[in-house]
Parts: C-alpha cells; structure tokens; sequence
C-alpha cells in the first residue's frame, strides 16, 4: 500500500515568520490526527505553538536532567486495543501510523486471557536501538527502532499522549535476532507510583504482570503463523539500575544519530526542529495548517478488527 498519505501546502502567514525558537523541558507539544483511523492515511503528528515537532527528535527524552528515572513516553497503542500504531520513524516529522503487512493493515490477535495490549505501550522519544551495535548481554544488534515502553499504571492512554513515567525494569526481547527492549515503567501521576520503584515493587502491588508481560510477547505472534518469541536473561526481568543504563545507552546512540557521528541515516527521517548542533535541523517546520489527509485516501474504509480469541499451548 504504497499511498501518500498527507500533503503539506505552504500557507502565507506560516511561511512568512522562519521558527527556530528553542523547544523547552516545559513545552506544550500536543497531537492531533488527519485521515480515518484503521485506515492507510490515518496520522496522529504532534506540533508545538501550531508547529510540527518530531515525537522521536524533539520531545525531550528527560523532563527534568536532574532526574534520569523520570522519563518522557509517546503512547502508541492504548490498553486493551489491538491496532499496531507506532511512531514512523521514516516517515518526515515521523508521525503515528499504523503498521501496514503484505497490503494489509496489522492487528494483534487476542491471545487468551488477553485483550490486545496489557499495558499502555509507546516508544521513549530521543533513544534508539543501534542496529550496527552488539550487546555485550544480549549479543544481538538494535532493532533500528526507539526503546518501547509498557505503561502499567491503571489510566487508559490514547495514541499520541506524552506522560511523564517512571523507570521500573527491562526485559530483552529477541525480535527475529535483534535486540528489542521492553521497558517497565508507571505513570508519576498512578495512585501508586510513589510506592512503585523497582521491579520487586511490580511483584508485590501487581503480583502476576511480569509473568503475563513475559507470556504476552513470547506468544503474541503465534496466530500469525510465526514461532514464539525468545528472550535474553531467560526471560527474567532486569531491574531498575540496569533498566536506566538501557536508557542512558540508547539515548546516547540517539545523539550519535541525530548529530550524523555515525555518517549516515540507516533509512530514518532525522528531519527535527530541536536539535542545535544536528545537521538535520530545519528553521522552517510546516504549520499545523499545513498538514491534511491525501485526498485519494479519504474514501477508504476503516480495516475491520478479528475479535476471535486464540488459545495458545506455548
């Protein structure tokens, strides 16, 4: 499905005042979405003052620098829904889509007891996982993507909402032999995240859901006629320390990245707004205005879901 899927056409009143303002810890970046959702031209983009910003480049990956378990998320994909969305990271200002297979648009399956996704699930803006890079722990590469995140906090997200959380655990799924990380964290603003900070913390206030975290990705490919899922450390859960310096890893690799220490892309739109010193960096980012559905997109209708559930021996 190899469809445009939104026009940027320059209006006189944004083009007129060049932007290069700095975007602060404290901005207001919002979202807000063009074209049907479950559908190919379905986008969820972020701007800033009626300016586009790139979720994976701009939004700061630390709200506060003296405070590096606190961390910024983009919430992709809502509890309990199944549309595989995610931050398209080749696509410019790198807005949410869904995830499109063989023509078609991608759905999880409801693996029994699940309900789609079990957590708030999103990706932390300002990382990436190196796919030239080996993991002396894992000993495979990145993935080429942004670290994911599993929300575990009792609000229900919608795609496109940036919380603030905090850092709980990690685990190392291997993705078809990539490094794929799977970070735990809670919402700073749950009833609960005070008394949340460690992986040990989970077990006790949510006894069960590291073990249906692990079970949800070894399993959730099944249906699809994929094997099940592997992990590194055994499937065991690394704790908060070592989920920091996953972090602190991939935001670094991020910033070799952005600023082209690396010499080169690896297929991704580094186009930000934010950045200073990146050779990416543009003055003049469209307006909010400028951003519409393709108009070839516009009739489609929205991909109907498979509400079966599957029950997996695995």
């Amino acid at each position: 499905m190899n469809v445009p899927f939104f026009a940027l056409r320059r209006s006189v009143a944004c083009s007129a005042t060049p932007w290069n303002m700095v975007i602060t810890r404290t901005m207001a970046v919002k979202s807000f979405a063009v074209g049907k959702p479950f559908t190919s031209g379905h986008r969820i983009f972020f701007e800033n003052e009626g300016k586009i910003v790139s979720p994976f480049h701009d939004i700061p990956l630390y709200p506060d620098e003296k405070d590096k378990s606190i961390v910024n998320m983009v919430v992709e994909i809502p509890r309990w829904t199944n549309g595989k969305v995610e931050i398209s990271t080749k696509e410019l200002h790198n807005p949410i889509k869904q995830d499109v297979k063989k023509g078609k648009l991608r759905f999880v399956r409801n693996c029994f007891p699940y309900k789609g996704y079990i957590w708030n699930y999103g990706a932390l803006p300002q990382t990436w996982e190196d796919p030239d890079m080996t993991n002396e722990d894992t000993q495979a590469k990145g993935d080429n993507d942004p670290v994911d995140v599993c929300e575990i906090g009792q609000h229900v997200g919608h795609s496109g909402e940036i919380k603030k959380v905090k850092v709980l655990g990690v685990m190392a799924l291997l993705d078809e032999g990539e490094t794929d990380w799977k970070l735990l964290a809670i919402d700073v603003n749950d009833p609960l995240a005070n008394q949340i900070n460690d992986t040990n913390d989970i077990e006790q206030h949510f006894p069960g859901l590291i073990d249906a975290t692990r079970r949800w990705f070894k399993i959730y490919k099944i249906p699809d006629g994929k094997p099940e899922n592997e992990f590194a450390f055994d499937g065991a859960c690394q704790n908060k320390d070592y989920a920091l310096s996953v972090v602190a890893e991939t935001h670094e690799a991020w910033r070799r990245l952005i600023k082209d220490e690396r010499n080169g892309s690896n297929g991704l739109s580094l186009t930000n707004s934010t950045v200073h010193d990146s050779p990416y960096k543009t003055n003049t980012p469209p307006c909010k205005s400028d951003v519409s559905p393709a108009q070839n997109g516009l009739d489609e209708q929205p991909a109907e879901q498979d509400q079966k559930w599957y029950y997996i021996k695995a």
